[in-house]
């Protein structure tokens, strides 16, 4: 069987597209029907290929889907559910910011939700508040780590940094629904995600590659992991870079760090670091003078990234993946927290692009929208929810924000997919020409989205 899109604009003609066994096949007018086809009407839409997201976090996404939102009422939702669970089930919260919620530690946990374990996610992904319960049930007294912080007696704070790999094994595992996050993906046009989670845990993968072999994921996926992940674990998931974290909270020294990128390319991967301020680039980019850079090595984030150390990136060939989406998520907070000699370079894509830098786009959901649309707006207008322009000299085009969810997986911010005979049957069929989604730039134009040459998502299923 195969699937038959018509009346698709491409290349600036109408045309008919058919997919057969994953692949493009014929692409040209009028294309007779088959027996069998699947048939999408595309009405004069733009086809173009699917997007990818180069870095979110599928198994925090439907672990989300079922937490406590953080937003202004957060603490009573919490408070609402502690009266509604049953004794001694968990409640966790995602979202967490200080701006909103005011500063969390085990006592004021506690004292919403008296008795019951509650931990609550930071917006950063970086850290996890726990209740006085929650902290007891899982004994943190008695890891001795630098990630748990203290008070002057030596008693956790209920604050944990960077401990996700600890928590993971021990707090008690949420239902997760891959479906969802899929369809939720599929809405978008999303066809295919590159999962930036840095873990060691063979069994996160093994998750993954099961929810991919049942349908229940229906986009492709290309993990990462840390440099501890057994490398034949679930080898049917594509292998992206070895993810490694340059964490305010526990910055490397730059010898570390460079033994690190080491055995990655002993190993023949290439390594993505994590850096959001800029100690952590300068960290980052000192390691990679001493050890040397591979291409396809790359920067995730890119949360600040000035002329001087732009200059650096582009000299050593490495790619930024950067979440514009934050600017517009989280930029007014930026305002007022970020240094002011750093806030033209926050999230940075038009200057790097200048450069002759690679730039790949993601969301980073589930820390942020999962909506790559907002993503690419974000990306041409730089506005705060204010309304604030946010380093106007960062804006890019439209196409531009679009190209950038574009790349090959292993290539974020390479040449762009095309839609040609032979080429991947991944696609996303828009409602409107092309002229009108650039722009426009919003999900909602999305009509249909095909995953392998199957049709995984129409609009309004």
């Amino acid at each position: 069987m195969s699937l038959l899109i018509l009346g698709a604009e491409h290349d600036g003609e109408r045309v008919d597209i058919r997919c057969s066994d994953g692949r493009i096949t014929e692409i040209g007018p009028a294309l007779a029907r088959q027996q069998g086809d699947e048939v999408v009407e595309a009405h004069g839409g733009a086809v173009l290929p699917g997007l990818h997201d180069h870095h979110l976090h599928l198994l925090a996404m439907a672990a989300a889907a079922t937490s406590v939102v953080m937003t202004a009422d957060g603490m009573d939702e919490i408070a609402r559910r502690h009266r509604a669970s049953p004794v001694g089930q968990w409640i966790r919260a995602v979202g967490y910011h200080e701006s909103i919620s005011g500063v969390l530690d085990r006592q004021r946990l506690e004292a919403v939700a008296p008795g019951r374990p509650v931990r609550v996610q930071h917006r950063s992904g970086a850290m996890w508040v726990l209740s006085s319960t929650a902290l007891e049930q899982l004994a943190v007294h008695e890891l001795h780590d630098r990630g748990v912080e203290r008070d002057e007696s030596g008693e956790p704070t209920g604050r944990l940094y960077g401990l996700d790999w600890w928590l993971r094994g021990r707090a008690p595992r949420v239902p997760l629904d891959l479906g969802a996050v899929s369809r939720e993906l599929s809405a978008y046009g999303v066809t295919g995600v590159t999962d930036a989670t840095p873990t060691d845990d063979g069994e996160d993968l093994r998750v993954l590659a099961a929810a991919r072999r049942s349908g229940e994921l229906r986009q492709r996926v290309m993990v990462t992991g840390g440099l501890g992940l057994d490398p034949a674990s679930e080898s049917t998931l594509p292998r992206g870079p070895v993810k490694l974290m340059v964490a305010d909270h526990r910055l490397p020294d730059v010898a570390q760090l460079a033994a690190h990128i080491a055995r990655a390319h002993e190993a023949g991967r290439n390594v993505a670091l994590h850096c959001v301020s800029r100690v952590a680039l300068v960290i980052a980019l000192a390691a990679w003078q001493e050890v040397g850079p591979w291409i396809g090595d790359r920067i995730e984030h890119g949360g600040v990234i000035p002329p001087e150390q732009a200059e650096m990136v582009a000299r050593f060939g490495l790619t930024v993946v950067t979440q514009p989406n934050f600017v517009a998520e989280r930029g007014d907070q930026y305002r007022r927290d970020v240094e002011p000699q750093d806030q033209p370079y926050l999230y940075p894509c038009g200057s790097l692009l200048e450069r002759g830098i690679a730039v790949g786009a993601s969301t980073d959901a589930p820390y942020g929208s999962a909506d790559p649309w907002k993503a690419m707006t974000a990306a041409v207008s730089r506005a705060t929810a204010s309304g604030h322009v946010l380093g106007p000299a960062e804006r890019v085009e439209a196409s531009q924000a679009l190209a950038m969810f574009l790349g090959p997986p292993d290539r974020p911010g390479g040449r762009v997919r095309r839609v040609e005979v032979g080429a991947a049957a991944d696609l996303c069929v828009m409602a409107r020409p092309w002229r009108d989604v650039v722009a426009e730039l919003d999900a909602g134009l999305v009509s249909a989205t095909v995953v392998d040459g199957r049709l995984v998502g129409v609009r309004g299923v």
